[in-house]
């Protein structure tokens, strides 16, 4: 059975991660893309265990006790989170976990599972390039896209702490490089396995 492992993409919005996930998902085994749980209620057309894992707040509460998410936090009186509960089980499972997080949410998960965590940035060739995609999805207000942008020059100065960069000028061959990047983080060993791998080849 193939081993379970962490991948941990960032990058700018824009940047184009979930359109080169979708690329290359046919050659990256069997992955599980690592959701958030929130106490938010769901809005339309969302659905639970697709978009987010929508629970009460008393059940969130208890898991923070029970030390079950990787990171959360409370934004507009709503708790957002990631469960580490189905992370370890598609781990158990064999499957690679992709997280789509922030700079800070990838420093977290390298805090807590550093052993079996890859990381790639993927961005836009340039900061212009970023620029016109946003402005070409034509979804988001002025404010939003500043906002973005301004997040986007913050962020790439966090290049240094990941593995691999991937620059997403196309998406052949950006979800090409994607696909070498989720290769090499299931061959990551972990501690453990490197110990028990020395052991048996001592004899």
């Amino acid at each position: 059975m193939q081993k379970g492992a962490i991948l941990v993409l960032s990058g700018p919005s824009g940047a184009g991660k979930s359109t080169i996930i979708n690329a290359a998902s046919e050659e990256i085994g069997e992955y599980y893309f690592s959701i958030s749980t929130t106490t938010r209620a769901p809005r339309v057309g969302e659905k639970n265990g697709i978009d987010y894992f929508f629970v009460s707040k008393e059940s969130f509460e208890e898991d923070i006790k029970a030390g079950n998410f990787l990171e959360y936090a409370e934004v507009h009186g709503n708790y957002y989170g990631t469960s580490l509960k189905p992370v370890r089980e598609a781990l158990e499972e064999g499957k690679l976990v992709i997280f789509d997080i922030d700079v800070q949410g990838h420093r977290l998960v390298r805090a807590k599972m550093n052993d079996i965590t890859t990381s790639a940035f993927i961005t836009p060739p340039t900061l212009q390039a970023l620029e016109e995609r946003l402005r070409a999805r034509c979804t988001d207000d002025e404010s939003v896209i500043v906002n973005r942008i301004e997040n986007a020059k913050h962020e790439i100065k966090a290049l240094g702490e990941y593995d691999f960069t991937i620059i997403n000028d196309t998406v052949e061959k950006a979800a090409k490089e994607f696909v070498i990047v989720a290769k090499a983080a299931r061959l990551k060993q972990s501690r453990e396995d490197e110990a028990k791998f020395i052991k048996t080849w001592l004899g």
